[in-house]
């Protein structure tokens, strides 16, 4: 069992050595980690395509070896699953991310799309972030994710996941006694608190910068978002498939003659 091991925070980030950690342990897992060489948050699905990419290999704080890359977090599992690694990949996980991903996070995040970029090319991606509370100071506790992160990834090297199909792992910021369990969710609703900030610059030219407080959720039973703030874990599946099925049959409906 060969498991892919990425992240969007950059190959140093501490979530992703303790993610590797883990997941060492799984038994008869072969691990190897190729991440981004530098911070990639909130990039989305990107495919490097106009320009050439390069991969190093460096040496993590433990003392063990990765490869990093110039490219996104989805370029660095196209890389591996395409044939920069020696060995085909069985596993993806991607993490661990300092901050959560739910609801409409996952369109934005390069976490859960580098587990999606495994799941286009047919691999099963999982996707772990940690919801580390607004305005924590210090160092974060990666462990109990971590624990989480080797948990799924075992079931689902157990059962398999179906094709077209990721799993979106969310995890509350707390002691591992302290989880009140591990739910099965769908996705909730977030709420973005975007303003835009125009200032000058020396020269006087306006720039901008998207900034606003931090998003909230809609705290909905069954949800991703109701569920962590609940203090359970929170299990999501995605799909590739974002075809508004039910809106199919009124949309053709419509007058498509004129």
């Amino acid at each position: 069992m060969h498991i892919l091991v990425t992240n969007d925070d950059g190959v140093t980030a501490p979530g992703l050595l303790a993610l590797a950690q883990e997941i060492r342990k799984i038994e008869d897992a072969e691990v190897t980690i190729l991440a981004p060489d530098r911070n990639w948050s909130a990039s989305g699905h990107v495919k490097t395509m106009h320009r050439p990419l390069r991969v190093k290999t460096v040496e993590l704080p433990d003392g063990t070896s990765a490869f990093a890359s110039d490219g996104a977090p989805s370029d660095c599992v196209a890389l591996a699953l395409l044939g920069v690694l020696d060995k085909k990949i069985d596993l993806v996980v991607s993490g661990i991310n300092p901050h959560a991903n739910m609801g409409h996070d996952v369109t934005y995040s390069g976490t859960v799309t580098a587990a999606m970029e495994a799941t286009i090319e047919g691999v099963p991606g999982i996707a772990v972030s940690l919801e580390t509370p607004d305005g924590f100071r210090g160092q974060q506790d990666y462990a109990p994710a971590a624990r989480i992160g080797r948990r799924v990834a075992e079931q689902v090297i157990q059962h398999g996941l179906p094709k077209g199909t990721s799993l979106n792992v969310n995890v509350p910021y707390l002691q591992d006694d302290e989880f009140k369990g591990l739910r099965v969710t769908r996705q909730g609703l977030r709420v973005y608190r975007d303003e835009l900030i125009q200032r000058d610059d020396p020269r006087g030219r306006p720039y901008y910068w998207i900034g606003g407080e931090p998003p909230t959720g809609v705290s909905e039973d069954g949800t991703d978002i109701g569920a962590v703030y609940d203090g359970y874990v929170s299990i999501t599946p995605l799909q590739l498939d974002l075809t508004a099925h039910q809106f199919m049959s009124e949309l053709n409906e419509w007058d498509w003659q004129n």
